[in-house]
């Protein structure tokens, strides 16, 4: 029978290694959270073999003692850290003081370091657990750590890491998180001798770096508006830093700042979602509810948003001590955490329109469509049969809205000196009270409104436009309790199964919260008395079946509750303007000031744009004038 025995101090190392450094990227993220714990203000990785054959960071840190190297590659030796206290109000990247013992257990480890008042380095050694005397090296300020041949002498786990690009591909997306946390701090990455990021030290006002960096930041985001932006974009993306807009709010001792993508801007995965507590990047569930719900409703089915965001607590309200690998932690208020997520992302994506956070390239966008790029790839002119409807006199009709211009008349008269020429009308958009949206010129294809701003044209889908401004209008009544109802002079009945009928006669006053009046006629007809009065163009036996579905279905209780969002989709869908419905000019420029009241107006319902802008220059780019 077998005897109960103690571990040696290399075994159970080397099975805490499996939980701490599972792969290379898990010993660089914690080398490079030990530098910044350290202050530095410059962090070198280089890694040979996807970061197995080696690992070195060093940085400009504050440096280790020569006669606390010895410490440092023991098991539960840390400086982070004291007492119970100091764990429950964690203040540091690490704590744990288990890492580099870990990497010690299964990798061949030099640990070379200077402080500043130091003549010069001290350099320590460890293979197979067992550490080398403390000898003199040359290092400048600072520490650098170097991994070598990891899981070397343990061959069954070195047999579960990846191929060397995969192992790569994991270091480089810790490096890119620990870097975007971080942009006071310059980083370089080599691969194999050969550089893939090389990023400066970044600072806006007031972002300068620190002696000692506590994972709280102390750097606001106000004072970051510069340097993190400039990071993001140098990390991510140009296109995501120009389609994501600033959030910032504070509340309570809660900060929530960094910047969010507008829907227009989305992936197909969650790879762009970057989201940091005190510093420290994490996967959180409830703060993943909290985005969901914030983008639930303007994002277009399955995509997923893109953010980097930063959330400052107290160190109090979490628990970081969750997981070996820190990046999951426990609120100890998580339902406020989750409402104030929700709420700040969501005021921010429900701005009604502005054209600085809506402009698009849209001769790019077009290129992506793929009937387009076949029309582009054809060698022969495609006549399009479109029906245009221009508006008639458009001058006259603005001068009777706004008043004739001096500016008019010379325009007319210029026009009537040149009979001949078609001059655009063009003078009344420098007009101080131009709209963001402009004024509208005509319709195109029965589908797209054209109207004319101050920075050139705007195409509006019209249906997707006034879908939005009805589902809006829908939501802000039935939080009124009940939506508007308007009678029918004539009541529409239609033919009805029996679970139909007893669904209308069931949930009476559920269907009158949505501004529904329906109510059995025979044992085999319904008959719709009364519509939402914001539905007034809708078909009432289509939107009475759609609604009657969502209420046979789910019941009422849910279609009020966690389903009232679909359900209002639906019926807004029903109310708005159709393809090839022909609006006259004013409509048509009721739907444009409309978007301009109505929040998250540049995306429908389903998240697609309603809108883009070109703009004058695109246009002249596009025919070559000036050239």
């Amino acid at each position: 029978m077998p005897t109960i025995q103690l571990l040696s101090d290399l075994l159970i190392n080397q099975i805490a290694a499996g939980e701490v450094i599972e792969r290379p990227a898990a010993a660089l993220k914690e080398m490079l959270e030990n530098s910044l714990d350290a202050g530095a203000t410059e962090i070198i990785v280089q890694l040979e073999g996807g970061g197995v054959k080696l690992l070195r960071v060093r940085d400009n840190g504050n440096g280790i003692a020569p006669d606390e190297l010895p410490f440092a590659l023991m098991r539960h030796a840390t400086s982070k850290i004291a007492s119970l206290a100091d764990l429950q109000r964690v203040a540091s990247m690490g704590f744990r003081g288990e890492a580099l013992a870990s990497m010690a257990a299964v990798a061949q480890v030099t640990l070379t370091s200077r402080m500043k008042e130091s003549q010069h380095a001290w350099q320590i050694q460890s293979v197979d657990g067992t550490q080398s005397e403390v000898i003199p090296a040359a290092h400048a300020q600072g520490t650098s750590v170097e991994i070598r041949e990891l899981y070397f002498n343990t061959p069954a786990r070195r047999k579960f890491l990846k191929s060397e690009a995969t192992e790569l591909a994991y270091c480089e997306e810790t490096f890119k998180r620990i870097a975007l946390s971080r942009p006071d701090v310059a980083f370089s990455l080599q691969h194999n001798n050969r550089m893939m990021w090389q990023l400066p030290m970044l600072s806006g006002s007031g972002c300068a770096p620190r002696a000692s960096t506590p994972a709280v930041s102390e750097v606001s985001w106000d004072e970051k508006a510069d340097a993190l932006p400039r990071r993001i974009e140098a990390m991510l993306s140009k296109d995501f830093a120009q389609s994501a807009v600033p959030v910032s709010r504070k509340a309570a001792g809660l900060n929530l700042y960094g910047m969010a993508s507008l829907p227009a801007y989305s992936k197909a995965t969650h790879e762009a979602q970057y989201f940091f507590v005190n510093g420290r990047f994490i996967r959180d569930k409830v703060i993943a509810h909290a985005i969901r719900q914030a983008y639930q409703d303007i994002l277009h089915h399955q995509r997923h948003p893109a953010f980097v965001l930063f959330l400052e607590i107290p160190p109090e309200l979490v628990d970081v001590n969750v997981h070996p690998a820190k990046t999951e932690v426990r609120f100890r208020e998580s339902q406020a955490i989750h409402q104030f997520v929700f709420h700040t992302l969501q005021q921010v994506l429900s701005t009604p329109v502005a054209l600085t956070e809506h402009a698009s390239d849209l001769p790019n966008q077009l290129a992506q469509i793929p009937s387009v790029q076949r029309t582009m790839s054809m060698q022969q002119p495609l006549q399009l049969h479109t029906q245009l409807h221009t508006a008639s006199q458009p001058l006259a009709f603005y001068d009777a809205l706004f008043g004739k211009k001096e500016s008019r008349e010379g325009e007319e008269r210029n026009q009537n000196d040149a009979p001949g020429l078609s001059t655009p009308t063009q003078t009344f958009l420098s007009e101080p009270e131009i709209p963001p949206l402009g004024f509208a010129l005509a319709q195109l294809a029965g589908i797209y409104l054209l109207a004319q701003n101050e920075h050139g044209l705007v195409v509006v889908d019209m249906h997707a436009a006034h879908e939005r401004i009805v589902y809006e209008r829908l939501k802000t009544a039935l939080d009124g309790q009940q939506i508007p109802m308007q009678p029918m002079l004539i009541p529409v009945s239609f033919a009805a199964d029996s679970l139909d009928i007893a669904t209308a006669e069931e949930n009476h006053a559920a269907m009158s919260q949505l501004g529904f009046d329906i109510a059995p006629l025979s044992p085999t007809t319904l008959a719709v008395r009364a519509m939402p009065a914001m539905l007034k163009q809708a078909n009432a036996e289509a939107a009475a079946r759609d609604v009657l579905h969502e209420m046979r279905e789910y019941g009422a209780s849910r279609v009020l509750t966690e389903r009232r969002n679909e359900v209002l989709s639906t019926m807004a869908c029903h109310s708005a303007v159709r393809a090839n419905q022909i609006l006259t000019v004013p409509e048509m420029n009721h739907i444009l000031r409309e978007m301009e009241r109505t929040e998250r107006s540049g995306q429908c319902n389903h998240g697609r744009p309603t809108w883009f802008q070109m703009s004058i220059a695109e246009l002249d780019t596009l025919f070559m004038r000036g050239k």
